[in-house]
């Protein structure tokens, strides 16, 4: 079933918010819908010190079908470390350290009072 234009938005608004998140955490963003294949895009690419981060953003408006957190499963996972790992190839810095963090994003995303949640470090263990 294809995405609503309310469900891109609304997914677009979550991601708004978690960089203003990170931001806020002293975080700097360097990429966001970063694209390495038609299955894979890393939500937003941030640097955290001396690590770069891959961030996917998971935004609902109530827990009705399930935690924004259990919508991120292995498969994702793994291609958020394969499009990590291009970047990390093709970026001009060296970095050496990184991870997958995912935030989850629930409520009202235009009254700018939804409820944030980060999970670091994320493994497909």
């Amino acid at each position: 079933m294809p995405e609503t234009t309310s469900n891109k938005t609304k997914g677009k608004l979550g991601e708004q918010a978690a960089a203003k998140y990170l931001e806020k955490q002293g975080y700097k963003i360097l990429e966001k819908n970063y694209r390495y294949s038609r299955y894979a895009e890393i939500d937003i690419i941030a640097k955290d010190k001396d690590t770069i981060v891959f961030v996917e953003v998971k935004t609902r408006s109530n827990t009705a079908f399930g935690h924004p957190f259990e919508a991120v499963n292995s498969a994702k996972i793994t291609n958020i470390f394969k499009a990590g790992l291009y970047y990390l190839k093709n970026t001009k810095e060296n970095y050496k350290k990184y991870r997958i963090d995912v935030i989850s994003i629930i409520g009202d995303l235009q009254n700018n009072n939804p409820k944030i949640e980060h999970l670091k470090n994320i493994s497909l263990n």
